[in-house]
């Protein structure tokens, strides 16, 4: 259990954007004998043998071949990306000739207030022109770079009651006093060994900088950013990294971007990259449109995001009879109106896995009187007919920037997507 604690907090630690998550992903398979193949070029694909493509450098699909005459695909899909402030092109604002601050915006819904008064920084992409080409190049300023300074109590007596934060007034990090030498893109440019002039464009992020960490009594729970999803994200790795591939279905782990913004990107589970890629292995493995078909209906999915936990100060905020609690097991999640793909069909296999694995099972619902959110499941449904379940583990927080979750729970789900992506023809779903 520490060891599967010890290496989610440093895949964490080295995945401070969407960006990264795909490049850490990518070194990871490839150290484990897959190959990389690219949209653009012919595929090749063999028998036995492993593969991951990845789109946008924010998305990736990985998945293993264990014969062309395929029963169908075994898919775990997760999402690359968290909630934080994205910064806009021409950043720098300058207040009074005595600070500089950067110029954001939301990316998806976060709680605002959570990123007060901590070490923030910078990482993503840019994208540079070198010898006439145009290419990109991963960024991280790794050290503690700016701040979003909260006001006072002295000057806003009212801080202790609920207010609105203005994202445009409230939220703008500082990032430079009088002093300052070079500017945001300066800095940019001498951390990624380029020059200013040679960026063309970026995507960057802001991202904490507080390091994962395990608490509690008897260290039972981890804290850390981004938990919701990379959690789950890398449950699916670990998991199909490490099981007994199986002989019959394709094994698929895919990671998308832009979840938290609703996924409607070429890269995010929305777009054609899903069905693109699963349509281009049966086609060349030799199977025809309706062989296609076919197998698609005799596949299934894993929609692997994080679910919310009975929180000890709020606890009638839960379901009245379906309440998740950490180190309590995997969670499936329903919700009537399909917000999440999961029915009785698709429960009855996952229950069966926990059942198989000595794993405790627990159900989410939403209160009748509360929406809830939605994740990948129905939307990859919606483009690809899978039976699919959706699951997650239990955690607080959700949606602040260091959320809390459960180190028991964490290794069942890396065991129950081992079972999951082992699964042979044996067990009819």
């Amino acid at each position: 259990m520490k060891n599967n604690v010890k290496n989610l907090i440093e895949f964490i630690d080295h995945s401070p954007s969407c960006f990264h998550v795909i490049e850490n992903a990518r070194k990871q398979f490839l150290e484990h004998g897959f190959m990389e193949l690219k949209e653009k070029e012919y595929w090749d694909l063999e028998e036995g043998k492993s593969y991951f493509v990845t789109r946008n450098g924010s998305s990736m699909i990985a998945f293993h071949l264990p014969k062309k005459d395929f029963q169908g695909f075994h898919i775990v899909a997760s999402h690359s990306d968290s909630p934080t402030y994205r910064i806009k092109e021409q950043p720098e604002m300058s207040v009074e000739k005595h600070y500089m601050k950067l110029n954001i915006e939301r990316y998806g819904g976060m709680i605002p207030e959570t990123w007060f008064d901590r070490p923030l920084s910078v990482a993503g992409r840019i994208i540079i022109e070198e010898n006439g080409q145009i290419k990109d190049q991963l960024v991280n300023v790794d050290r503690d770079l700016m701040i979003i300074p909260n006001l006072a109590i002295h000057m806003s007596r009212s801080s202790n009651e609920s207010k609105q934060l203005n994202p445009q007034k409230d939220l703008l990090p500082l990032c430079g006093g009088n002093l300052t030498k070079d500017g945001f893109e300066e800095r940019i440019a001498k951390e990624s060994g380029v020059e200013k002039e040679d960026i063309l464009s970026y995507d960057l992020f802001l991202y904490n900088r507080m390091r994962g960490t395990t608490l509690g009594i008897n260290e039972e729970f981890v804290a850390a950013p981004k938990l919701d999803d990379l959690e789950c994200a890398y449950s699916s790795i670990e998991g199909m990294l490490n099981a007994k591939l199986s002989k019959d279905y394709v094994t698929v782990c895919a990671l998308f971007d832009n979840e938290e913004v609703g996924s409607g990107t070429k890269q995010g589970a929305g777009s054609t990259f899903f069905p693109e890629v699963l349509k281009r292995i049966s086609y060349l493995c030799g199977k025809n449109e309706e062989e296609y078909y076919m197998a698609v209906a005799d596949s299934f999915m894993l929609s692997a995001d994080n679910a919310h936990a009975v929180h000890p100060n709020y606890q009638d905020k839960t379901d009245p009879t379906n309440r998740p609690y950490i180190n309590e097991g995997i969670v499936l999640k329903y919700n009537a109106s399909q917000k999440y793909t999961t029915d009785a069909n698709s429960a009855a296999l996952v229950k069966y896995l926990c059942k198989k694995e000595k794993i405790k099972c627990q159900v989410f619902f939403n209160r009748s009187d509360m929406l809830g959110g939605s994740t990948l499941g129905n939307i990859l449904t919606g483009q690809v007919s899978i039976k699919a379940a959706d699951i997650g583990l239990p955690q607080l927080s959700m949606h602040s920037t260091y959320e809390t979750a459960g180190c028991k729970d964490l290794g069942d789900m890396i065991t129950l997507m081992g079972s999951f992506y082992e699964l042979g023809k044996e067990v009819q779903i």
